[in-house]
């Protein structure tokens, strides 16, 4: 049997690369804007500058932080391997494809679970529910 791969990532807008080029031309063009009332004798702007770019700096921090989550369902045989990146830490969980039993998202829930004895982990949400069914059915074919 060869290996089937399915992989949910977050709705980003930008890429961090893309995001890094936005922030560099906002802070070059706020710093242009502050040094010329500097110029002109008025120093408060520069400081609402370091404000404006300091709230601006942790917000794509955050959005950099998250832009990349992703979670990978794999089947290879006997093994299921669920793979979740969230705020670069990765957690791999491995099960028995023969074994494994997808449990259905409650209604009006975002997410659903793959479990197996004692193991239990949670899926899904980056995606609508209607998408949740297509893929459950899609993976279900190939557990046992």
């Amino acid at each position: 049997m060869s290996m089937k791969r399915w992989q949910m990532r977050r709705n980003c807008a930008l890429t961090p690369k893309q995001l890094l080029k936005f922030y560099i031309a906002l802070v070059c063009l706020s710093l242009l804007v502050a040094t010329g009332f500097l110029l002109a004798g008025i120093w408060v702007i520069p400081i609402f500058t370091a404000l404006e770019l300091s709230a601006v700096t942790i917000g794509f921090l955050i959005y950099c932080r998250h832009a990349l989550d992703c979670e990978t369902i794999e089947i290879d045989g006997n093994r299921l391997i669920v793979k979740k990146f969230i705020s670069y830490k990765e957690a791999i969980y491995e099960f028995n494809a023969q074994w494994a039993k997808i449990e259905p998202p409650l209604k009006d829930s975002k997410v659903f679970f793959i479990s197996q004895s004692n193991l239990r982990v949670e899926i899904g949400q980056f995606m609508r529910q209607e998408q949740q069914l297509s893929l459950i059915a899609s993976v279900r074919a190939y557990l046992g």
